[in-house]
Protein backbone atom coordinates (compact mmCIF):
# COMPACT_ATOMS: atom_id res chain seq x y z
CA UNK A 1 0.00 0.00 0.00
CA UNK A 2 2.81 2.23 0.95
CA UNK A 3 4.52 1.91 -2.72
CA UNK A 4 1.12 2.81 -4.48
CA UNK A 5 0.51 5.86 -1.82
CA UNK A 6 4.42 6.63 -3.51
CA UNK A 7 3.09 5.99 -6.96
CA UNK A 8 -0.06 8.58 -6.43
CA UNK A 9 2.41 11.47 -4.96
CA UNK A 10 4.97 11.08 -7.64
CA UNK A 11 2.06 11.29 -10.22
CA UNK A 12 0.73 14.34 -8.95
CA UNK A 13 4.01 16.03 -8.07
CA UNK A 14 4.57 15.60 -11.89
CA UNK A 15 1.68 16.96 -13.34
CA UNK A 16 2.03 19.71 -11.13
CA UNK A 17 5.62 20.30 -12.11
CA UNK A 18 5.00 19.52 -15.69
CA UNK A 19 2.26 22.38 -15.65
CA UNK A 20 3.76 24.67 -13.04
CA UNK A 21 3.90 28.03 -13.75
CA UNK A 22 6.68 30.21 -12.48
CA UNK A 23 6.56 31.84 -9.10
CA UNK A 24 3.59 28.95 -7.64
CA UNK A 25 4.24 26.29 -5.51
CA UNK A 26 4.46 22.98 -6.61
CA UNK A 27 1.37 21.60 -5.93
CA UNK A 28 -0.76 24.75 -6.62
CA UNK A 29 -1.13 24.61 -10.40
CA UNK A 30 -3.98 22.13 -11.24
CA UNK A 31 -7.01 21.83 -9.40
CA UNK A 32 -10.10 19.98 -9.15
CA UNK A 33 -12.70 20.60 -11.03
CA UNK A 34 -14.98 17.69 -11.11
CA UNK A 35 -15.19 14.79 -8.58
CA UNK A 36 -17.80 11.76 -9.47
CA UNK A 37 -17.82 7.55 -9.87
CA UNK A 38 -19.83 8.52 -13.37
CA UNK A 39 -17.69 7.77 -16.05
CA UNK A 40 -19.81 9.09 -18.53
CA UNK A 41 -20.17 12.40 -16.67
CA UNK A 42 -16.24 12.50 -16.96
CA UNK A 43 -16.11 11.37 -20.73
CA UNK A 44 -18.55 14.51 -21.45
CA UNK A 45 -16.90 17.32 -19.48
CA UNK A 46 -13.21 15.46 -21.44
CA UNK A 47 -14.89 16.51 -24.66
CA UNK A 48 -16.42 19.56 -23.35
CA UNK A 49 -12.94 20.74 -22.00
CA UNK A 50 -11.47 19.55 -25.03
CA UNK A 51 -13.81 21.54 -27.43
CA UNK A 52 -12.90 24.45 -25.84
CA UNK A 53 -9.51 24.04 -26.03
CA UNK A 54 -8.71 23.46 -22.13
CA UNK A 55 -6.39 21.06 -21.19
CA UNK A 56 -7.43 18.64 -18.63
CA UNK A 57 -5.92 15.62 -16.46
CA UNK A 58 -7.64 12.65 -15.29
CA UNK A 59 -7.21 11.25 -12.06
CA UNK A 60 -7.80 7.99 -9.88
CA UNK A 61 -8.52 6.29 -13.07
CA UNK A 62 -6.39 2.98 -12.61
CA UNK A 63 -8.14 3.13 -8.73
CA UNK A 64 -10.75 0.77 -9.75
CA UNK A 65 -7.99 -2.25 -10.01
CA UNK A 66 -7.64 -1.31 -6.22
CA UNK A 67 -11.20 -1.47 -5.21
CA UNK A 68 -12.29 -4.23 -7.47
CA UNK A 69 -13.59 -2.42 -10.20
CA UNK A 70 -17.39 -1.60 -8.45
CA UNK A 71 -16.96 1.84 -8.69
CA UNK A 72 -16.67 2.89 -5.59
CA UNK A 73 -13.88 5.62 -5.39
CA UNK A 74 -14.35 8.51 -7.63
CA UNK A 75 -12.84 10.07 -10.24
CA UNK A 76 -11.28 13.71 -10.17
CA UNK A 77 -10.79 15.62 -13.46
CA UNK A 78 -8.01 18.20 -12.52
CA UNK A 79 -7.25 21.43 -15.05
CA UNK A 80 -4.53 23.90 -14.85
CA UNK A 81 -5.61 26.75 -12.08
CA UNK A 82 -5.67 29.48 -14.55
CA UNK A 83 -8.45 27.82 -16.73
CA UNK A 84 -10.62 26.77 -14.06
CA UNK A 85 -12.84 29.60 -13.81
CA UNK A 86 -13.81 29.08 -17.39
CA UNK A 87 -13.89 25.39 -17.07
CA UNK A 88 -16.43 25.87 -14.68
CA UNK A 89 -18.72 28.21 -16.82
CA UNK A 90 -18.82 25.02 -19.03
CA UNK A 91 -19.93 23.03 -16.85
CA UNK A 92 -22.46 25.32 -15.21
CA UNK A 93 -24.07 26.15 -18.86
CA UNK A 94 -23.53 22.05 -20.23
CA UNK A 95 -25.70 21.13 -17.20
CA UNK A 96 -22.76 19.16 -15.50
CA UNK A 97 -22.86 19.44 -11.73
CA UNK A 98 -19.59 20.33 -9.96
CA UNK A 99 -17.94 20.32 -6.03
CA UNK A 100 -16.66 24.18 -5.63
CA UNK A 101 -13.72 22.98 -4.16
CA UNK A 102 -10.48 25.62 -4.20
Amino acid sequence: MRFVYCLVQARHSLVCWLDKPAGLPLCRCMKELLRTNDITAIAFAKALLDGEGIDCFEMDVNMSVLEGGIGILPRRLMVRQADLFQARAIMRDNGIEYEGRG
